[in-house]
């Protein structure tokens, strides 16, 4: 298995980050044109991964989904951090903090209009790593 970690920079507003690219870069080095599974990872407890379309209104209408289903107020136990925090923690459990992506031919076997994306909630903590891996078929 290949595997890397990569640097993100989601600012300091909830955020649903573009990782297409670093996903095809990566593979284009370790697949080298052959079939098998990406594995995207964000060790993190505040983020997820998502397949969803991107660019189209999509990602804001996730981010407000996001916003009613888990509204940033003094309702969770968990409470450091900026007003909210809790509900970053338990956003991984509605997006998971992984997908796994079949690849093909060295490229990820994606939908027309899917993308693969980190999702963050946390204001607090700007700074994300994500792990790629790939397991050859």
């Amino acid at each position: 298995m290949q595997s890397a970690l990569i640097d993100v920079r989601t600012g300091s507003r909830e955020t649903v980050h573009d990782l297409t690219r670093h996903c095809s870069d990566f593979l284009r080095e370790e697949a080298s044109g052959r079939d098998g599974l990406l594995h995207v990872f964000v060790p993190h407890a505040t983020a997820g991964i998502a397949l969803i379309e991107l660019g189209a209104g999509s990602d804001d209408d996730l981010l407000a989904a996001l916003g009613e289903l888990l509204p940033a107020d003094d309702r969770w136990r968990h409470a450091h951090g900026a007003r909210g925090h809790g509900r970053s923690h338990v956003m991984p459990a509605l997006i998971a903090p992984y997908a796994s992506i079949p690849v093909l031919a060295g490229a990820m076997a994606l939908g027309t209009w899917q993308s693969v994306a980190l999702v963050d909630l946390n204001v607090d903590n700007p700074a994300r790593h994500v792990r790629l891996s790939f397991l050859p078929g």
